[in-house]
């Protein structure tokens, strides 16, 4: 990692889930804004596959850390980095997560709270790690990524999600006066591997109109963040779905009962006979 005399000007930004998607796009908009990096993934080889090609083509310094953040003891080591005074982090982005692609009453309790856990969780023990420092600087950035889907009751993953846009709304009007910037974002559907871990189309999930592109995405979020912004909504669409969404939440929410139910009696058809 770089010396206090070579560090960028901008400092170091660590970003979990820094493998794929929107999490290597963050890395990749970073190191072109002259950010250090610590990359964080379970996945080691593809950790370094990707700190190599960003050395190679932004010639930022990288450090990797391979740590599943739900495994107590990888993600001390994880929050540890985050409080080093030595190469003190300036920017964290909060990016790992998944979903489970049944509903809740097929998942197992333990595959749920697994979910909770590194979608909200681990933000919150990450951000608290990195904190102190921040404001003891008097400068600094948590970006979380969260979920259009946060804003409307569609689904533990969408409960999830609403944590960090919860969170975020708080916690940048409680520390902005001192210098830290909290924001979340809440794309719809982006072109990633996401959908296609859960084995699920794209086509299936969503028209082709609604899916956005990562590079997008996070350009966003980087503008947001620089203006420290709460919330980030990437694109005229999906702000005005966010609008709507917030009038029709009761809609929302009597589409979903109805859809239950429909699907649940089809399964007991299917069961009986």
């Amino acid at each position: 990692m770089a010396t206090e005399s070579s560090r960028t000007p901008h400092g170091i930004a660590l970003v979990t889930g820094a493998t794929s998607g929107i999490g290597a796009e963050f890395a990749r908009q970073l190191a072109k804004q002259s950010y250090d990096l610590v990359l964080v993934a379970r996945d080691r080889p593809r950790l370094e596959t990707v700190a190599a090609q960003l050395r190679e083509h932004t010639h930022v310094a990288v450090e990797v850390i391979a740590a599943d953040l739900t495994d107590a003891a990888q993600r001390d080591v994880v929050e540890r980095r985050l409080k080093s005074e030595a190469d003190p982090i300036t920017f964290l982005v909060n990016n790992a997560g998944y979903g489970l692609p049944q509903e809740f009453s097929l998942n197992s309790a333990d595959d749920e709270a697994r979910m909770l856990e590194i979608l909200a969780t681990v933000p919150l023990r990450l951000s608290h790690a990195v904190l102190g420092g921040m404001l003891s600087r008097g400068t600094g950035t948590v970006l979380t990524v969260a979920s259009l889907a946060g804003e409307a009751p569609l689904g533990t993953y969408a409960a999830a999600k609403a944590w960090a846009m919860n969170f975020s709304r708080w916690a940048n009007a409680h520390y902005r006066s001192r210098g830290v910037t909290f924001t979340a974002l809440a794309p719809g559907f982006v072109r990633t591997e996401f959908h296609s871990r859960l084995g699920v189309a794209r086509a299936s999930m969503a028209p082709k109109w609604m899916w956005l592109d990562a590079n997008f995405v996070v350009r966003s979020a980087l503008r947001s963040a620089a203006h420290g912004r709460a919330v980030s909504i990437p694109s005229v669409r999906y702000r005005l779905l966010w609008m709507f969404m917030k009038l029709a939440q009761p809609l929302i929410a009597v589409f979903v009962a109805r859809t239950s139910r429909r699907t649940a009696t089809v399964a007991d058809k299917r069961h009986d006979s």
